[in-house]
């Protein structure tokens, strides 16, 4: 099968491809990437030499070049989107430009090119925040921020060419995913580099906000099966089953560094922050899918990756994701 993906040098992106290569020998994979800050083709050094793989830098808004890359491929998993919360709530110019318009520029061309799959993965955080149970598939979407909205729209877009021209897509919302190779804008990578830098850990409000955390390589594996036996036009969740408040997963990762709790710095709450997200996942359990990396034990690879990798993460740690996170703790 040959595979477009979309956002391919992202944390996620670069996870799912080299899943693939392995996972499928028969595949070949296309990796479209605008490489914006959060793209990194480092992540991708390992199998850059693969003859299966082929690297493209561009826009998903570009409908000439998504048009070009469309031809022969039997199925697209797009990944490509912009997702930090808190530069949404600053300006949502892109996010609403790469998370609609991408979205709606790769539909049309998909069903223009007759593909045989088109996988969108999202986000859990489309459902806002609920205070007790877990979201279904099937339950109304309430996102709480511009990032969350622009997610909702692509979710919704999607479902509509299923709708309306039977293009054969899927929809995976996932929950807080982490694990190698993510951008330290979020809250593990950055909480872990900080510790390791003996800097303070920005932590929200009270700290009892509540994340699902599920391994980046779980989460691989889901989307790969949901892409492969999925019923065509179906959503599927894929949690990690590890509700853990804030404060407490701040606290493991001080104690697994060796780092005193004193690190921890309270900022003033972000807007639109969610209080709790938890998913039901029967619906992928029921295609064979169940987590197989136990929260602890993934936690403790993640952190041991990030302080082997200093290599990787100093250097986008520096100049402007410096000055961008000097400017939003400052007065918090």
């Amino acid at each position: 099968m040959k595979i477009l993906v979309t956002g391919g040098a992202g944390f996620i992106g670069s996870n799912f491809v080299r899943y693939l290569l392995a996972a499928h020998p028969e595949d070949s994979v296309v990796n479209l990437d605008k490489l914006t800050y959060a793209g990194n083709l480092e992540n991708l050094r390992d199998v850059e030499r693969d003859p299966r793989y082929r690297f493209v830098e561009g826009d998903i808004v570009s409908a000439a070049l998504v048009g070009e890359l469309m031809s022969g491929v039997d199925a697209v998993v797009h990944m490509a989107a912009e997702t930090h919360v808190d530069k949404s709530n600053l300006g949502a110019d892109d996010f609403l430009r790469t998370n609609v318009i991408g979205t709606y520029t790769l539909l049309e061309a998909a069903r223009q090119a007759k593909v045989g799959r088109f996988l969108l993965v999202s986000t859990d955080e489309v459902y806002g925040s609920i205070a007790e149970g877990a979201s279904r598939e099937t339950d109304a979407l309430n996102p709480s921020n511009p990032y969350s909205a622009s997610k909702a729209a692509a979710d919704l877009l999607t479902r509509a060419y299923w709708l309306t021209h039977r293009l054969p897509v899927l929809v995976t919302r996932s929950s807080n995913n982490f694990g190698p190779y993510q951008y330290p804008e979020k809250v593990i990578p950055l909480f872990v580099t900080n510790a390791l830098e003996d800097r303070p850990l920005p932590l929200y409000g009270d700290g009892r906000n509540v994340r699902d955390w599920l391994y980046v390589l779980d989460n691989c594996a889901a989307i790969d099966l949901v892409l492969r036996k999925g019923r065509e036009g179906e959503i599927y969740n894929i949690g990690g089953s590890n509700e853990v408040e804030n404060v407490a997963l701040t606290r493991s990762i001080l104690t697994l560094l060796g780092k005193p709790e004193t690190f921890i710095t309270p900022v003033v709450d972000r807007p639109g922050h969610d209080r709790r997200y938890a998913l039901d996942s029967s619906k992928v359990h029921g295609l064979g899918w169940k987590p197989v990396h136990s929260f602890p034990v993934a936690l403790t690879a993640t952190i041991e990756w990030y302080r082997t990798h200093e290599a990787w993460w100093k250097p986008i740690k520096s100049g402007a994701f410096k000055t961008y996170y000097a400017r939003q703790y400052s007065t918090r």
